[in-house]
């Protein structure tokens, strides 16, 4: 289980100086100004957002990448304090940069961070060819990871954040370059891992692709303005917006405060605030 409440994350954003010369300039920007959630076991909840709205922001204070201003992060009861490591190893993220090693074959990438979890070489073993099976990576094991596709790209970097089989999984645009049939086999994976069979696992991840959160998730949580506006299931969502199409529901959970949805020629609405992210 991941709780989160009330996160807060500053950043100070530096201008250019006036003519070249002089000091730069300054400006505060809240990235993260006070989101909440609470992500089940055995249960997908997705993060949904427009650009800059502060998912990445939340997710890497999550994972303990970055550093919070304020709020609290509890994993499995364990909370998430700066320079302990606890929390950190009940966690497997799948970041939107995959940061696979080129000169590495997948085989070593992965067993790589088995041993940084501080697993026994047997154990990374085993844990390495049931993930080759699970995933259907065994063909891609002993080549480099240099030059390999999208898809690919994402089994590795998958099974790498799961070689220590955590309880909960943070995923971050899982799907950013996937074709159609990678982003099914990680659906269905991703159901599989939720389930009592699969480890009834904790997923968080965030997504711009509304089939994706309509599809997986049991809960969902919005965020606009760096805030948690809205949550609760896809149906939900819907009736509370009084809306009958999700994405309808979103654009106006997320820009409540902000211009209407405009129409284009062909039908098809458009944000004027933001594209989604």
């Amino acid at each position: 289980m991941i709780i989160v409440e009330d996160l807060h994350k500053e950043f100070v954003k530096l201008g250019k100086p006036k003519f070249g010369i002089g000091k730069r300039s300054s400006e505060k920007v809240k990235a993260v100004n006070g989101v909440s959630f609470t992500a089940q076991d055995g249960a997908i909840l997705g993060l949904l957002g427009a650009n800059g709205a502060g998912k990445t922001t939340s997710l890497r204070m999550v994972a303990s990448m970055l550093k919070m201003d304020s709020g609290m992060i509890k994993i499995d009861d364990v909370q998430v304090k700066e320079g302990q490591t606890a929390a950190q190893a009940r966690l497997g993220i799948l970041s939107d940069a995959r940061g696979l090693y080129p000169r590495l074959t997948a085989r070593e990438n992965i067993q790589y961070y088995g041993k940084l979890h501080g697993m026994d070489k047997g154990a990374i073993e085993q844990r390495t060819d049931q993930l080759a099976h699970w995933l259907e990576i065994h063909n891609l094991l002993d080549r480099r990871t240099e030059g390999f596709s999208q898809g690919e790209r994402m089994k590795i970097a998958l099974a790498r954040a799961l070689i220590h089989d955590p309880k909960n999984i943070i995923l971050d645009e899982p799907t950013n370059g996937l074709d159609v049939v990678a982003t099914r086999a990680l659906r269905e994976f991703l159901r599989w891992l939720r389930s009592a069979e699969g480890g009834g696992k904790c997923i968080v991840f965030s997504t711009h692709i509304m089939q994706e959160v309509e599809r997986l998730c049991d809960t969902v949580v919005i965020v606009a303005q760096g805030k948690t506006v809205a949550k609760g299931t896809v149906t939900e969502l819907m009736q509370q917006a009084q809306e009958h199409d999700f994405e309808d529901a979103f654009v106006k959970l997320a820009f409540l405060d902000q211009a209407p949805a405009s129409s284009t020629s062909n039908g098809q609405s458009t944000l004027n605030q933001g594209s989604l992210a």
